[in-house]
């Protein structure tokens, strides 16, 4: 079984946390709490941790894989400008589960992009999520943590009795709040596209770009 590291979901501890990222910045792949379900955390600029990750969920290569950031300077650092319409949909939902996508930076491993040239990255409101990430100093993957076709789960013991071994640890926080996953919108092109319904409604989108 995966290594079980415990961490309290309102304050993290900075040991937890640690260990946690210590995994993560040698290759490895952790289950980790968000807002909504428990993910599948990965270095994203290592290609073979997200080669991992896909293997992990048995997840098709032509499925883009989302980002994790700590804070909107680690998202500007690591993946660029998010344009004038992502900055007006960072602003007013981040942090919080709205996935933002725009252009991918060439560092990215291609495989985390699917076979595009655009990556979706948030700024997580979940504590755990964002210090993961702010401890690992680059964003994280942001995939839920199951297999491909199987429901996602808002239990650490429900992760690690469906992947077992192939995580390399699992950081507990308790139940996750569930609920929809992140509404991605693509903001590449002249106007919000929505990618994926999720937590945000489509109609706050769309208030918040054209307010």
């Amino acid at each position: 079984m995966p290594i079980r590291i415990v961490v309290s979901a309102v304050s993290p501890e900075p040991e937890a946390i640690a260990r946690a990222a210590d995994v993560v910045a040698r290759g490895g792949v952790i289950a980790f709490p968000t807002e909504t379900l428990y993910g599948l955390g990965a270095d994203a600029c290592d290609a073979a941790a997200v080669e991992r990750v896909f293997a992990v969920k048995g997840r098709p290569r032509d499925v883009a894989i989302p980002l994790i950031a700590s804070d909107r300077e680690q998202v500007a650092r690591w993946i660029g400008p998010l344009g004038e319409m992502g900055e007006r949909l960072a602003a007013r939902f981040w942090p919080g589960p709205l996935t933002i996508v725009v252009a991918a930076p060439a560092h990215l491993p291609a495989g985390l992009l699917g076979g595009g040239r655009t990556v979706g990255v948030r700024v997580s409101a979940h504590p755990v999520a964002a210090a993961l990430a702010r401890a690992v100093g680059r964003p994280i993957t942001a995939t839920s943590a199951n297999r491909s076709g199987q429901a996602p789960t808002a239990l650490a013991d429900e992760v690690a009795a469906a992947l077992g071994d192939e995580v390399d640890a699992v950081l507990d926080a308790g139940r996750c709040p569930g609920g929809p996953p992140s509404t991605i919108v693509d903001v590449t092109g002249c106007a919000p596209r929505l990618v994926r319904g999720g937590a945000v409604p489509w109609e706050r989108v769309l208030e918040s770009v054209w307010k």
